[in-house]
């Protein structure tokens, strides 16, 4: 059976006088710094505005429970994202100053940017001027190849994930796809990325080059930049990649003709014959009142605090894994009477609950692997980004007029034959008194569910 919950997500663009202000009535404090209000939210941490008391600097905190960590078996991917985005030193990218844990949480201490998604700039205009849009791509790949020059491919590059300081400073976030290639190996295999962004060779499952596949995105993001549009955009996933691979694209009649020529080397399907980031930075268009940033702080940096943070941990995670149950969770009979709509009165009482939380269930006959599985499948051809942890999923994607995003979160139990054959049973000598909304309805919708 499983739970499909829709969370709204907001996070506001803040003033940060105000939010200092207000600092005044906050005593909670994690090391030097003095913890505000929460300015952020997500499924697995909440973001929270806070000040560093020694330097007066804003920060943002991105704050982690331990056990959800835990629970969702994502210590590995967070301790590789936290990692690389702490290596990263550039005035383009987001920094991350140190992390700190408690007992029970783990506090990401991030620059504060304040001035919302690149993403969130282009919906509000439609689409840039050509030098602004210019601007922001010159600083886009000077934060790319000072990746790449580190070993790191950022394999998620999208407008969502390029925010703007108060001075309207790009910044690149979100590494938790990054990859470092291992030594002696130079090919990546995963395919991973947002699908409307994503390189055709990607798509192939015969390894690619992910500093290629990078350069890819950026020429995406180039064009939605100038456009306020996707270049590659259908409603079905392999339509998408069919055009994808044929890098089949046009340009609207006003597109710059400098802009074009650029793209069209970027946008070459053929990853061996792609423009390069030198190329990149020697196109004329991109010449243009360009002037090559020096990143300053070149030395090693230190990942002590990652580790004496994360070393802890997973020993609680080895602990756990050992001890967790191969299947997934089994529902007793209370908890699935109480799951159905026929016998759940709590929208009686509590008028918005719906408005919050919407949820759907069903029962399958399948092995829950099967069930999983299919969901990936399905999932992945609408064009969501899936995680799974065990037997749980969470799905990602954009709201139909692409202006937000959202996230559906499902769980499989475990119902025992006999507690399923005792529901039908019941529900079958109840069909007589069961409200039916619709003529001619062969079941009541309690036992409709059971049964599909």
């Amino acid at each position: 059976m499983y739970d499909l919950a829709i969370k709204s997500v907001e996070i506001e663009t803040l003033n940060v006088a105000s939010l200092v202000g207000k600092m005044k009535r906050v005593t909670k404090k994690v090391g030097k710094y003095e913890i505000g209000r929460t300015i952020g939210e997500g499924t697995f941490a909440k973001v929270k505005f806070a000040k560093n008391t020694e330097t007066g600097e804003a920060v943002a905190i991105k704050v982690l429970a331990k056990s959800t960590i835990l629970k969702n078996k994502m210590v590995d991917q967070i301790k590789r994202e936290i990692s690389i985005t702490k290596m990263m030193r550039h005035p383009n990218i987001v920094r991350l100053h140190e992390v700190l844990s408690s007992h029970t949480k783990i506090y990401i201490i991030l620059e504060f940017i304040n001035g919302g998604e690149l993403f969130d700039r282009i919906v509000h205009k439609g689409k840039l001027s050509e030098k602004e849009a210019r601007e922001y791509f010159q600083q886009l790949i000077d934060a790319v190849a000072y990746c790449h020059e580190k070993g790191v491919y950022h394999r998620d590059l999208k407008p969502e994930n390029l925010l703007l300081d108060s001075e309207g400073k790009l910044k690149v976030s979100d590494f938790g796809l990054s990859a470092l290639p291992q030594q002696g190996v130079e090919l990546l295999y995963t395919t991973c990325g947002t699908p409307n962004y994503i390189a055709p060779e990607v798509l192939s499952n015969k390894g690619y080059d992910g500093g290629a596949a990078d350069i890819w995105s950026c020429g995406v993001i180039l064009y939605v930049i100038l456009a306020g549009y996707l270049p590659f955009e259908e409603s079905d996933l392999p339509s998408l990649y069919k055009k994808v691979n044929a890098a089949e694209f046009s340009y609207p009649f006003w597109f710059p003709d400098n802009a074009k020529s650029l793209i069209n080397r970027i946008l070459d399907p053929n990853p061996k014959t792609r423009i390069g980031i030198d190329g990149v930075k020697k196109h004329p268009w991109f010449q243009i009142n360009y002037t090559s940033i020096s990143h300053g702080e070149d030395s090693d940096v230190s990942l002590d605090d990652v580790h004496a943070v994360f070393n802890g941990i997973e020993d609680q995670y080895v602990t756990e894994k050992s001890e967790e149950k191969t299947g997934p969770l089994l529902m007793n009979a209370f908890e699935m009477i109480t799951l159905s709509q026929g016998l759940n009165l709590s929208a009686l009482f509590d008028r918005h609950q719906d408005r919050v939380k919407r949820q759907t269930r069903f029962v399958s006959r399948k092995p829950a692997k099967d069930i999983i599985s299919t969901i990936e499948v399905v999932a992945e051809l609408l064009g969501f980004k899936v995680q799974t942890h065990g037997y749980k999923m969470r799905l990602e994607g954009a709201s139909v007029n692409r202006v937000g995003q959202f996230a559906v979160v499902l769980e499989v139990f475990e119902v025992a034959a006999s507690l399923f054959m005792f529901y039908k049973n019941f529900c079958n000598k109840l069909d007589h008194i069961i409200w039916k909304p619709k003529e001619g309805m062969e079941n009541s919708s309690l036992l409709r569910t059971m049964t599909c």
